[in-house]
């Protein structure tokens, strides 16, 4: 059977940078069969719900989902269910997305548009683990009461062993095909939570005895992700620290179109289904423009083929491409310097695929 891939583009620049993503795909897998789906704020503006059935079904009956982006601010203020970016939640709870990745790279000719030196940043390639479906902003209780005349509120944070065996297995088994170093992040001298997590992984790392361990308190793991980037290799840790952390690590490339992401799931272990996006958000004020920069939906694609279709040399095909373009001083308007001819978001595509 050919694969099937659900690509749901959304809003602001998503359709621009999928469409571009979509090309750089077909052209080294022909045989994928694309369906697109009406998600977030499109799907809002017809009526509908931010995850129509139509589109949930799409998903349940694909290999893997390409999303592009969700969030307009016309629906800010609404009730989380009215949203567009509900539509993700029930995406990664639905399908059980709990591991995200989250790879950080500067590409050579870059590293001057990071905020750090570029002597600190230059080869950075760095890969950030979160645990996706459990601890704090999936917790119960989660409410706003009124107690005593005094108004409170109150969240969770909860993890059970297995949840936390199964992100460190996905973490150990990631560093082993890199550079064979994890740290794991917690604050585990005052959180039980994190005493509990640090456990397991301990437990865990005793499976890897080629892969070095160390433990980071995650106050400490944001100073050194500052001071010293190039140290780490692969980081796991829970739902809330890698939210936080990622976005950290994200801004060290100085651009998060480049940036993309993968949250995979339970279904098909072996090959797992996931959802695979680029970070940047819809930049509204750039939708309609081909102006976007595709590279982090173009490097999404190349994780889904890695990750879901089990097609490495694909995969790396098209990363190399992306670097080649960089290296060859292509770039989007984001990345251009002053003067400097800028490429719209179709000719990047296109640029891409001329070096494949």
């Amino acid at each position: 059977m050919k694969p099937s891939i659900a690509v749901l583009p959304g809003d602001g620049i998503g359709p621009e940078v999928t469409a571009a993503a979509v090309a750089v795909l077909q052209s080294v897998r022909s045989d994928i069969e694309i369906r697109e789906g009406l998600v977030g704020g499109a799907a809002l503006a017809r009526g509908l719900t931010p995850l129509p059935d139509e589109t949930r079904a799409l998903c349940e009956r694909s290999d893997a989902i390409l999303f592009g982006s969700v969030g307009l601010p016309e629906y800010d203020g609404r009730p989380l269910p009215e949203r567009p970016e509900y539509a993700l939640f029930l995406l990664r709870r639905d399908f059980e997305l709990f591991a995200n990745l989250r790879p950080v790279r500067v590409f050579a000719g870059l590293e001057a548009a990071s905020p750090l030196r570029p002597e600190i940043v230059r080869g950075l390639d760095l890969l950030v683990v979160r645990e996706l479906t459990g601890g704090i902003y999936y917790g119960r209780p989660k409410e706003q009461r009124r107690v005593d005349g005094v108004d409170e509120a109150v969240d969770t944070m909860r993890y059970r062993a297995p949840e936390i065996e199964r992100i460190a297995r996905v973490a150990f088994d990631l560093a082993r095909s890199r550079r064979k170093r994890l740290t794991s992040v917690d604050k585990q001298n005052i959180l039980e939570t994190s005493r509990l997590w640090r456990r397991v992984v301990n437990e865990v790392a005793r499976e890897y005895a080629d892969v070095r361990l160390d433990h980071l308190l995650v106050d400490n793991a944001a100073m050194q992700l500052v001071l010293r980037p190039g140290d780490f290799d692969v980081i796991v840790t829970e739902n809330m620290f890698g939210d936080i952390l990622s976005d950290e690590a994200a801004i060290l490339t100085g651009s998060i179109g480049t940036l993309p992401s993968a949250s995979l799931g339970v279904r098909g272990m072996a090959c797992p289904f996931g959802l695979y996006e680029p970070i940047g958000g819809t930049a509204p004020s750039l939708a309609g423009k081909n102006a976007a920069n595709p590279t982090a939906a173009i490097l999404s694609a190349a994780m889904l083929l890695r990750h879901s279709l089990d097609d490495d040399a694909n995969a790396t095909r098209i990363e190399r491409a992306v670097e080649r373009s960089y290296a060859d001083g292509l770039r989007t308007a984001e990345l251009a310097g002053p003067g400097a001819q800028a490429l719209t978001t179709p000719a990047f595509a296109a640029a891409v695929q001329a070096r494949i």
